[in-house]
């Protein structure tokens, strides 16, 4: 074989290898990785609870909601288990939410399941909130939607400088769930409405300014932590907070760092106090700074049904207790999975994904 038929054979097996890798990604969302989707496991004094999907940032499934909610109750009872940990597995997320693909594919092949799922999810929620055990909550990594009802309610949640929190919702057609409408209406000010209409990130020492996170441990140290509690013999609460808080104390990463909306937080009680969406987007129109027409701009690109439903979720959770707001949310849930909206908003979403993914790959 000559030299031209070598390199017209070496382009063919590239070409071939390249498209196995794309045909490989758009699959990946229908395959399971093969070990167990969450492990549980009592380690020392405490339960630990590992979502284990690492390749789909951990997001949750109706099976490991499921497996979570009896471990979670049977360790409850358990008079040698003292506290329960809570963390994902790999470096990127600690959960980035519940599997959203699966849930738009239900429409029409499975309503139950799109029942079941948004009903045991917000009752593992509020599982989490009235647990009778310490609920360590290590939220390293991206930490939204799903990933924030499983940590948010706990007792103790501990952000690193590479965590990553956000409520995206209003984006695909649906609303911050996960008892959003409980604790993000409780945040300083109108913070929490700015985060649930915008679905503005907050990272690092941020997440835990804004209340989100209960300590903040450099990430190098996270792995020291979670193995000095796991030693604690027959901890009390306070004895888990001392070690929480000697640990937060010791950090010094972005320690005199201001909090990134500070210098807006102002306005931003300002603009979200109007009680519609249309006032909302009056005040950002007239304010006309470049951190408004920002605002302005994200906001118009939502779903104006979610932004609606939002506002009005958040200003009647605001006075209501958790269980009150989770069944609200659920009767919420269910017209939204009726509408167009979600399965509209998840559908563009997947398409731009796998159009970046292979515009990435033809170029390579």
């Amino acid at each position: 074989m000559g030299l031209q038929g070598l390199c017209r054979l070496m382009s063919r097996f590239n070409s071939y290898k390249r498209t196995n890798i794309i045909l490989q990604h758009l699959k990946m969302s229908n395959h399971t990785d093969a070990a167990a989707e969450v492990l549980l496991e009592r380690k020392g004094c405490a339960g630990v609870i590992t979502l284990n999907r690492p390749r789909f940032l951990n997001t949750l499934t109706l099976g490991m909601i499921r497996q979570i909610y009896a471990q979670l109750k049977k360790w409850e009872q358990d008079p040698k288990t003292f506290l329960i940990i809570i963390k994902g597995a790999g470096e990127k997320a600690f959960c980035a939410g519940g599997d959203i693909r699966a849930l738009s594919e239900a429409r029409n092949t499975n309503q139950k399941m799109l029942q079941d799922l948004f009903r045991e999810e917000y009752i593992l929620n509020n599982a989490i909130d009235s647990c009778q055990k310490p609920y360590i909550a290590l939220i390293h990594g991206i930490t939204m939607g799903g990933g924030v009802g499983v940590s948010v309610h706990g007792q103790f949640r501990v952000a690193t400088e590479k965590s990553v929190f956000a409520m995206p919702e209003t984006a695909i057609g649906l609303f911050p769930d996960v008892g959003g409408g409980y604790f993000l209406p409780r945040l300083q000010g109108k913070l929490g409405y700015f985060l649930a209409l915008t679905g503005f990130r907050l990272k690092g020492r941020d997440v835990y300014t804004a209340g989100i996170a209960t300590h903040f441990v450099d990430f190098e140290k996270l792995g020291m932590l979670e193995e000095d509690l796991l030693a604690l013999k027959s901890p009390s609460k306070e004895n888990i907070a001392d070690v929480l808080e000697t640990y937060h104390a010791k950090s010094k990463t972005d320690q005199d760092k201001p909090f990134i909306l500070e210098e807006h937080m102002d306005k931003i009680n300002s603009w979200f106090s109007a009680n519609t969406v249309e006032q909302i987007v009056d005040n950002l129109q007239q304010d006309g700074s470049s951190f408004a027409l920002e605002q302005l701009k994200v906001i118009n690109k939502m779903s104006p049904t979610s932004l609606k439903i939002t506002l009005r979720q958040l200003m009647e959770g605001s006075s209501k207790t958790l269980p009150e707001v989770l069944i609200m949310e659920y009767r919420l849930s269910q017209a939204c999975m009726k509408g167009h909206d979600f399965h509209e908003g998840v559908r563009a979403g997947i398409l731009l994904y796998h159009s970046a993914f292979l515009s990435h790959f033809m170029m390579c």
